[in-house]
C-alpha cells in the first residue's frame, strides 16, 4: 500500500487508508482511536506493542 511509512502515526495512516484498520488490530493495535494514536508513530507503537515493525509494514504493503 504506497504512501504509508512506519513514520506516519496511526491517525494518519487511518486517514490515508481506514483499510489498514483490520491490520492493526490483528496485530494487536486495539486502541487506534485513543490519543496514542493521534501522536505516535507506526513505528513507535509497534515497539510498545511488541510488534515487528518490518512484518507490520509487509502485512499493509500487501493489504
Amino acid at each position: 500500500m504506497s504512501g504509508i511509512t512506519k513514520e506516519m502515526t496511526i491517525g494518519e495512516i487511518l486517514r490515508t487508508n481506514p483499510d489498514v484498520a483490520p491490520i492493526l488490530m490483528g496485530a494487536g493495535m486495539h486502541c487506534l482511536g485513543c490519543p496514542s494514536a493521534q501522536g505516535e508513530s507506526l513505528e513507535e507503537a509497534a515497539m510498545v506493542h511488541g510488534i515487528n515493525i518490518d512484518d507490520l509494514m509487509a502485512q499493509i504493503e500487501q493489504a
